[in-house]
């Protein structure tokens, strides 16, 4: 209470020794951390022998911002953030949304507004071959992984079963276009839906199995699946071709109108100027499509019985089967619909590249979309393409920061940092918001009136 009490003025100085001794901790663990990662680094030289190169100045930037950070938030930032909880108790404040401001009333009226105007004002800016860098890493990434962490919400967000192997569905639907196309000639809008229900399929064969276990083991089987499928891949090189992948995928076609630059295609047909860049932008407002298709089929299953049997068994699958609920069916469904999803994003995924190869669905993937699910909010669609925004973008913008050698040195790699980053991202949002971005539980059913309750107000993993 002392240090609440003295944080309106200066700290005192029980407090500032506090900060130091901690200070020091986070500094010696930041350097035993980054030693061998940051501050030696193997190299070749010209004699093709293997060498040591060592940087003493990038190790002491890391570990004087983990020292500098850690004192500010002793010291400084949470004694605020304890008077504020502390004001806010005595006035009698609870933390329960009741009126909403114009924005959050129609934030996505808003949002949606601004992803269909984002293609046209990127190339009215940076005109069209300008733009492709904008749409392509910038949007269509960061959809692809929105409509992945969507349809993985469905399994662990609402129905609360832990998969660790969700890229075995978006390999499967990938691979189901890129074979299908390739060797049959089959157009994408008639392998969009054939790749989601193979991909559905599967996610029934996984369900079957594991329909006994929860928690951990079920963790370990998904994961070992996810990884069966990606060997498989390997290792079937009669159909799948190995690790050299299947290329000259053929491209989405608008009614039948390729985009390309022949005498029937899209440019030509429209008297336009050549550019691949429109072909980028129809695939941006097709992979939207997709999203708003994935989030409205969420919305309207969540608010259905079946929906309802998700969240009764992620909340408690004992008191699931007590109620008469078929938790059998319950997974299944849960398994088939969010795997429907990825197969759609793996189509779509192939269509866009032109190329898969079983590279593109390591398990890193999955970790990568389970966190954002994790950071957006499990079961909030708006908190996950929010993460997904911040991750995948934050990802993409790296590449273009190139100042960052200035102070790192010209050896300094942005991108290659961004495992990093993402581990960071999850300390921080877990110590500051441990539901995620959106923590808030928002029921389906509900007596009289409608409450948004914070995420502080609910014990974790309790509700």
């Amino acid at each position: 209470m002392a240090n609440i009490a003295n944080s309106a003025g200066k700290p005192d100085a029980g407090l500032v020794r506090k900060g130091l001794t901690e200070a020091l901790f986070a500094a010696v663990l930041s350097f035993g951390m980054f030693v061998l990662y940051v501050g030696l680094k193997t190299d070749q030289n010209i004699s093709n022998e293997l060498i040591i190169v060592q940087r003493w100045g990038l190790l002491a930037i890391f570990v004087a911002v983990a020292a500098i950070g850690r004192f500010a938030m002793v010291v400084f930032l949470r004694p605020h953030l304890d008077s504020r909880k502390l004001a806010k108790a005595r006035q009698g404040e609870l933390d329960i949304s009741t009126e909403k401001s114009f924005f959050h009333r129609h934030f996505l009226k808003i949002a949606l507004a601004a992803l269909l105007l984002y293609p046209l004002v990127v190339v009215a800016l940076k005109g069209p071959q300008g733009s492709l860098t904008y749409v392509d890493n910038f949007g269509i990434q960061i959809l692809i992984y929105v409509m992945l962490a969507w349809g993985l919400n469905i399994v662990v967000g609402l129905a609360g079963l832990l998969d660790l192997g969700y890229v075995a569905f978006y390999a499967v639907g990938a691979y189901s276009y890129a074979l299908l196309s390739s060797y049959f000639g089959l157009s994408f809008w008639v392998l969009l839906p054939l790749s989601g229900i193979f991909a559905a399929l599967w996610g029934v064969i996984l369900g079957f199995p594991v329909l006994r276990l929860r928690g951990d083991y079920l963790a370990i089987v998904t994961l070992a699946f996810g990884e069966i499928i990606r060997l498989v891949l390997i290792n079937w090189t009669e159909v799948t071709k190995g690790t050299f992948g299947i290329s000259s995928i053929p491209k989405v076609t608008l009614f039948g109108i390729p985009f390309d630059a022949t005498a029937g295609g899209f440019a030509k047909l429209f008297h336009l100027p050549s550019s691949s860049a429109y072909y980028k932008i129809f695939l941006f407002y097709l992979i939207l499509l997709l999203c708003m298709l994935t989030a409205y089929v969420t919305i309207r299953l969540r608010r259905m019985p079946i929906g309802r049997a998700w969240e009764a068994l992620r909340e408690d699958e004992i008191a699931c089967r007590s109620l008469g609920i078929n938790t059998v069916t319950t997974k299944l469904t849960a398994f088939a619909t969010g795997a429907m999803f990825a197969g759609f994003a793996g189509s779509f995924f192939a269509a866009r590249q032109g190329f898969v190869s079983p590279e593109s669905f390591v398990f890193l993937e999955s970790a990568v979309i389970l966190a954002i699910v994790v950071l957006g909010g499990m079961g909030s669609l708006t908190g996950i393409a929010i993460a997904a925004i911040v991750m995948v973008g934050g990802t993409e913008l790296l590449r273009n920061m190139g100042f960052l050698k200035l102070i790192f040195g010209p050896d300094f790699t942005p991108e290659l940092y961004r495992m990093l980053i993402f581990g960071l991202a999850m300390v921080v949002v877990m110590l500051f918001k441990p539901r995620g971005f959106v923590g808030s539980r928002e029921p389906t059913a509900f007596l009289r009136a409608r409450k948004a309750i914070s995420g502080s107000f609910i014990k974790e993993g309790h509700g």
